[in-house]
């Protein structure tokens, strides 16, 4: 077989690229677009991004999320294969459920993280980040290759890209829809994959039934929604450099592959496990403006100790709050620190995460 290319971008994508303008749902309701990964997106709508994060805590929100890449694996051989790229235990995972894995590299790196369903014993249905879009499919294709070449022709494990996968399917607003539990604000949430030419009837339809409550939701709320919740962005909270244990998603890592390893970078990852990485990703409360990425985190004696990688002013908790990775030794609760925004320093402190409480539904 063949290597898989990376797929073309869809008629939809192709249309947005040549015309150069955003589609008409975002600009009815004044959204402000914005590059994002070979999209355009919105940054915000007619709401702050203020009030655009305390509605979506209180009432709910709408995101766009075609922007992201979802695979389909196929094949009697698809989870042995795949668990030979990801931390997760999916074998264990029943069909129709799923779990947040990471891509990991030989050094036990992160190439991006992923929500990773179980449809069944031989389909397993992926969303990637947009911004990792290509170098994850070219992971996966030159790893296929070589796992059928060890395995044999026969492997029969194939890769499509499509938004929907075929488990679950339920009809919504009388389209087909694959419909997810999962969510990137810390509240409950749904994901629905929807066919393109229904997208926007099934928005209006969200925004229409919830009698204005639901509102539409852009990128920047999204950002702070994230923090809040003490989530990673790939490319600022997770790098290929930075192991899912140093990530502080050692969580991930299913027992069983603690056990065997099989996965790439294992050997790396299970020492960290046994014996604690060097850094660590932690929280942070902080005076003064609100700190960004890249700025220093300074130790009780002065000497850096870490930096910030996400960070700013929290609209919930009407306080400033970040995230970043400190030594080790450093990460406890209460440890005070200085942060330095413009070469300044101000007082901040080691806090738990997430910042804001979880709402995440948990079946009794």
């Amino acid at each position: 077989m063949a290597a898989p290319e990376a797929p073309a971008p869809s008629r939809h994508r192709r249309r947005r690229a040549q015309e150069d303008r955003p589609p008409r749902l975002p600009l009815e309701h004044g959204g402000k677009m914005v590059p994002f990964a070979g999209w355009s997106m919105p940054i915000q709508y007619k709401d702050s991004i203020m009030d655009s994060t305390l509605n979506c805590r209180s009432a709910g929100s709408l995101f766009d999320v075609s922007h992201m890449c979802g695979l389909s694996l196929r094949g009697k051989h698809c989870i042995p294969f795949l668990e030979k790229l990801v931390v997760a235990d999916v074998a264990a995972l029943k069909p129709g459920t799923g779990t947040l894995t990471v891509f990991t590299n030989e050094r036990g790196g992160a190439i991006d993280d992923s929500v990773v369903t179980k449809v069944g014993d031989e389909h397993v249905y992926l969303v990637v980040n947009a911004g990792c879009r290509d170098k994850d499919l070219d992971h996966i294709g030159k790893h296929m290759e070589e796992f059928k070449r060890r395995e044999g022709t026969s492997a029969g494990t194939s890769m499509t890209r499509g938004r929907c996968s075929r488990s679950r399917m339920l009809d919504i607003n009388g389209s087909h829809c694959f419909l997810t539990r999962t969510g990137y604000t810390g509240e409950d949430g749904f994901e629905i994959s929807v066919p393109s030419e229904h997208a926007v009837d099934l928005a209006k339809a969200i925004l229409e039934k919830s009698e204005g409550k639901v509102r539409l939701t852009g990128l920047g709320a999204r950002d702070s929604l994230r923090l809040e919740a003490g989530l990673c962005l790939y490319g600022n909270d997770m790098e290929q450099h930075v192991t899912p244990v140093e990530a502080g998603l050692s969580w991930a890592i299913g027992k069983r592959r603690r056990a065997e390893g099989g996965f790439l970078g294992a050997e790396v990852i299970l020492k960290q496990l046994q014996e604690g990485p060097a850094v660590r990703r932690v929280g942070f409360f902080s005076s003064g403006p609100p700190a960004r990425s890249h700025s220093e985190i300074v130790g009780a004696s002065g000497e850096k100790i870490g930096e910030v990688t996400s960070g700013g002013f929290s609209p919930c908790l009407k306080k400033n709050i970040a995230m970043g990775y400190v030594k080790s030794g450093s990460h406890k609760p209460g440890t005070e620190v200085k942060i330095l925004v413009r070469g300044k320093p101000y007082d901040g402190v080691v806090t738990k995460m997430p910042f804001v409480p979880t709402k995440y539904y948990k079946p009794t």
